[in-house]
């Protein structure tokens, strides 16, 4: 899928790299009259765990929602090398407790986008939501009411509505916030069990320790990318201190 806008001439990784899952240049984009994303240049190469981190309005929730097609840029280039639409996973404060849902429901949910709401589950829909609530080590927890569950159980549930997408490409947002530490390592190294199953994983994070444990991680700052590359070599004292400190 590849989606255009007003074309900027920068360095990039070739379109035609094999090994590229998302290819951005000069990307712009935001919400009406408050422009968030400024002429933003990035890859993400398939099979890795990237996290994409930054501050408070640094640009990262908005990046994964252009990534999922839910937010249209207003300028730039956006190249998806897969075939399936991403599974895009928001924030857990984003679905609320009290609604009347079992943890069977919920995963469900991602097979709307194939099904639609209304529609009888097909016996490769269920196929689907079976793997994915084993997969994600709560088939115990199916008939269970979602606002009944601890933050990690939850968190867990979320990411297994995204699985059941069958999407290659699977966007969370902030998925360890509001977690206790087993529960963040949990979640790390669920991520990194994706990636090997051969899923290529995209994630806002303020959790450094989750974003250290990535293969790759984008540092944003007010919109821009700051620098890209390998935890050990981004997420130095001097740098994080750049980006952190005030405008």
């Amino acid at each position: 899928m590849k989606i255009m806008f007003n074309k900027q001439d920068l360095s990039l990784p070739s379109a035609t790299d094999p090994t590229l899952r998302i290819r951005i240049e000069g990307l712009s984009a935001g919400y009406a009259g408050h422009p968030v994303l400024h002429q933003l240049s990035a890859h993400i190469v398939k099979l890795t765990n990237t996290a994409l981190v930054g501050p408070n309005g640094s640009g990262k929730s908005t990046l994964l929602g252009v990534l999922a097609g839910v937010i249209q840029p207003t300028a730039g280039e956006l190249e998806h090398a897969g075939g399936r639409p991403p599974a895009f996973v928001p924030q857990r404060g984003a679905v609320g407790d009290t609604l009347p849902l079992t943890v069977r429901q919920t995963v469900e949910m991602g097979r709307w986008g194939e099904r639609g709401p209304w529609r009888r589950l097909t016996r490769h829909d269920r196929t689907a939501v079976d793997t994915a609530l084993e997969r994600l080590g709560i088939a115990d927890l199916a008939a269970r009411q979602l606002g009944e569950l601890s933050g990690g159980q939850r968190q867990r549930a979320l990411i297994a509505q995204g699985l059941a997408q069958e999407s290659d490409l699977l966007l969370l947002d902030e998925p360890t916030t509001g977690l206790d530490p087993e529960a963040r390592e949990r979640i790390a190294a669920l991520l990194t069990e994706l990636v090997a199953d051969g899923v290529t994983v995209v994630h806002a994070t303020h959790d450094l320790d989750a974003a250290r444990s990535a293969d790759a991680c984008l540092l944003l700052r007010e919109g821009r990318l700051v620098s890209q590359g390998h935890p050990e070599q981004l997420l130095t004292p001097s740098a994080l201190a750049h980006v952190w400190q005030p405008a």
